[in-house]
């Protein structure tokens, strides 16, 4: 994960082109990072399209993540996936995957980041920054306040998720993120605009 990563998630429920489209659309905007989050269908179903996924995300050279599901990741080439408190448990992710893969985790404290990079973790997702509809069990936010504390504790790279927008993700750099997620605030008609406004702001952000 590089430094100033846009970080992409999919979500079909706030899709307007479907996820195919709203992926290519992202990375010809700039993301760095494709998360693949499908929570209802079917496993073949599901493969198929992380396939698809895969190779776009292949042929420009951006990094491809599964949400939750180890055996999808294997299935279609992910690079890696992401799980959370609900999901497989690192160890046993870890077993499955290999040391080659990538493994981010979801964490809402420092300390919970910092048990997951002693574990061996990739990278942290700190969540939620701000209060957020588009995961039901997110829970309460946790506020910028963590960023600081995770930038001047944690040695793996952490993302930002949750409720960041145009009008307050300058205050989640401010805090220190060199990775953010946004995911409602992209999902519009245009997804590769909102994605080049959203990596306007970082760049401008970093000079």
């Amino acid at each position: 994960m590089n430094s100033f990563d846009l970080y992409f998630i999919t979500d079909r429920g706030l899709s307007k082109n479907g996820i195919i489209e709203d992926v290519r659309q992202a990375i010809r905007g700039g993301v760095k990072i494709v998360q693949y989050r499908e929570k209802e269908f079917p496993t073949r179903r599901m493969v198929e399209e992380a396939c698809a996924i895969r190779k776009l995300c292949s042929g420009s050279k951006v990094i491809f993540i599964v949400n939750d599901r180890v055996d999808v990741a294997l299935a279609s080439g992910a690079d890696g996936v992401h799980i959370g408190p609900n999901d497989m448990d690192y160890g046993t992710a870890r077993k499955i995957l290999g040391p080659g893969k990538i493994i981010g985790v979801t964490a809402s404290s420092v300390e919970d980041a910092k048990r997951f990079e002693e574990l061996g973790a990739d990278y942290v997702g700190l969540s939620p920054i701000f209060a957020t509809g588009t995961k039901k069990d997110a829970g309460k936010p946790v506020g910028v306040e963590i960023i600081r504390q995770a930038r001047a504790s944690l040695k793996i790279p952490f993302t930002a998720i949750g409720g960041i927008n145009p009008d307050n993700i300058e205050d989640v750099l401010d805090a220190g993120a060199k990775s953010v997620c946004m995911i409602s605030a992209i999902m519009k008609d245009d997804v590769e605009n909102e994605v080049r406004n959203a990596r306007r702001i970082m760049n401008e952000h970093a000079a």
